[in-house]
């Protein structure tokens, strides 16, 4: 197994603008342990994803489960893990610092930290404190002492929240700050998402959502994008499957829907080995 800080200069290493990654988005540790085996190079997790998994409804997950859920995932896999570490479970900068110094703890590689305020009424936090939580944030990565890699969100676009040119200068406000990794999700094309990469001087994580799913990996390579994300699809889509298999199971007493059962347990024991 790779020490904290092994991992750490490995997810380094692997933002590379105009030569992306899939950061495959995991919400347990047997859904990251089956990643690890398929090839991922790293992992992030999810909030919404680990939401589920506890029954739950996204930002329904305190500081402390999530901060355990990462310590146990990480610990499960060699490759780096970075954390969706939401707004840092809390609106002042000291509770963005005090998120980051306890999740550089727990053997993570990276987090992020959101600008969101959780109030449906006015979700986005003023530009002036998001930026000085930012700052927090990357004091606190800056003193871990295993390294960690610190992603700014801009979340703006999610919430209908300003425009593209309000989300770039939000982006390079952040990488003023000192954010190692940039990310606004909701682009909603590929020419957003070449004026976000060619608008600053940080590698650029991108979500790959609604349109953006039809576009492949040597596309946004040449818009310069260093990192792709699936966010909760990968959870939501294996949660799908549970739905669909069950229904018929429940609803007509057919088990069909088991048949191949068989071939994929044997696929996802290999993935595990």
């Amino acid at each position: 197994m790779p020490t904290t800080p092994e991992k750490v200069a490995a997810f380094r290493r692997l933002h590379q603008p105009g030569a992306p990654f899939i950061i495959a988005n995991a919400w347990d540790a047997g859904s990251a342990r089956i990643l690890q085996g398929l090839g991922a190079k790293a992992l992030a997790t999810t909030s919404s994803g680990f939401a589920l998994t506890l029954g739950r409804k996204d930002y329904g997950v305190a500081r402390e489960e999530a901060l355990a859920h990462c310590r146990l995932v990480a610990g499960g896999v060699d490759i780096p893990l970075s954390a969706d570490l939401e707004n840092g479970f809390g609106l002042s900068p000291e509770d963005a610092a005090a998120t980051i110094r306890v999740a550089s703890e727990t053997g993570l590689a990276g987090g992020s930290i959101e600008d969101t305020s959780r109030d449906a009424a006015d979700p986005i936090i003023d530009k002036s404190l998001a930026i000085e939580r930012i700052s927090a944030a990357v004091e606190a990565a800056r003193a871990a002492g295993s390294g960690f890699v610190l992603t700014a969100r801009a979340e703006g676009l999610l919430w209908g929240r300003g425009d593209l040119k309000e989300i770039i200068a939000r982006l390079q406000a952040f990488a003023e700050a000192g954010a190692d990794v940039l990310f606004a999700p909701g682009l909603p094309d590929l020419a957003a998402v070449k004026a976000v990469c060619s608008s600053v001087d940080k590698p650029v994580n991108v979500l790959v959502l609604a349109a953006l799913v039809r576009h492949n990996i040597e596309e946004f390579a040449a818009a310069g994008v260093a990192r792709l994300s699936l966010g909760g699809a990968l959870a939501f889509g294996a949660y799908g499957s549970l739905v669909e298999t069950a229904e018929v199971i429940l609803r007509d007493g057919s088990f069909n829907a088991l048949v191949g059962n068989r071939e994929m347990t044997k696929r996802i024991k290999d993935a595990l080995a």
